[in-house]
């Protein structure tokens, strides 16, 4: 029998959810008749891999996105599933993903790096924005702007004391559409509908609060077929391979501007790439197997 070790855990601040990730990858790997054994980084080292055939990767967060943790399984031959490390790294680094993106003609909201004691009198914050790391995921640590007179200061003071430089852009006022790839195909697309009031925030992602709508009637054919286009070429720019997810946000007259790309986009049982995948009549025991194949074929 085949047999898969999954990466999941790991001491980001997204260990809770690739925790879940890794749970639900593993039962949806048995169920496709492998054998499987997991591991977390943040518990032993990732030397006691062994006996193996391949590698499921879903750490999320630094350590397990930002292309660590695939660096070593390159340098010691290791095939497994996922993005290498260099597409990881581009795709972890906002800023650096941005100069690529950008640099290709694909659209991104204006932006620019700032420090704390640069965030008032920025140019950006003189009308709505986003404070968000430049560096993490699962929207830990970011600042929606909506009302310039109601600015959290405290907050966002306090999280510039655990990051010394954030990215700051533009507010895109319009609704969030998130596409995952697969191989070289882009899934159908998702329409993220926040509670009322509220955002899609790390507790709104998790709580089953948030509507996540599959090819949304109300979003043009059209608009649809753009969003999957442009999320395949951001894939494909940065170098990923086997499966990514990219958010977009579509502005009220239909401009589509890309937000980022997640090498390894959350695998639990309220994951937006599973049900994506699960539109085109990929359960999850299919999913995983075809990720699987993807990297033994390598």
């Amino acid at each position: 029998m085949m047999k898969v070790h999954i990466l999941s855990g790991g001491e980001s601040a997204e260990r809770e959810v690739s925790l879940r990730s890794g749970k639900a990858v593993a039962k949806a790997l048995e169920q496709a008749g492998y054998e499987v054994a997991n591991l977390d980084p943040a518990l032993a080292n990732i030397d006691k891999i062994a006996n193996c055939d391949i590698v499921f990767p879903v750490l999320h967060g630094a350590g397990g996105e930002d292309g660590t943790i695939q660096k070593q399984l390159e340098k010691r031959n290791i095939k497994f599933a996922g993005s290498g490390s260099k597409a990881s790294a581009l795709c972890f680094d906002k800023w650096e993903y941005r100069q690529v993106i950008t640099a290709a003609g694909l659209p991104m909201a204006k932006a620019a790096t700032i420090k704390h004691h640069e965030h008032a009198t920025h140019e950006l914050a003189q009308s709505v924005h986003v404070l968000k790391p430049i560096a993490g995921g699962s929207s830990i640590d970011v600042h929606i702007v909506r009302d310039l007179g109601k600015i959290p200061h405290e907050a966002i003071a306090k999280t510039f004391e655990r990051y010394e430089t954030m990215l700051i852009e533009e507010l895109i006022d319009g609704t969030e559409l998130t596409v995952g790839i697969l191989g070289d195909k882009a899934l159908p697309i998702i329409k993220i509908v926040p509670p009322e009031a509220g955002e899609f925030d790390y507790e709104n992602k998790y709580n089953g609060a948030s509507q996540e709508i599959v090819a949304p009637e109300d979003v043009s054919p059209k608009i649809q077929k753009a969003a999957r286009e442009l999320a395949l070429k951001a894939h494909q720019l940065t170098g990923c391979r086997d499966f990514s997810r990219t958010d977009i946000m579509c502005d009220k007259s239909g401009k589509l501007f890309l937000l980022e790309t997640n090498t390894i986009p959350g695998m639990t049982d309220q994951s937006l790439y599973p049900k994506m995948a699960l539109a085109t009549g990929l359960s999850m025991p299919k999913l995983c197997k075809t990720l699987v194949e993807f990297a033994l074929k390598r």
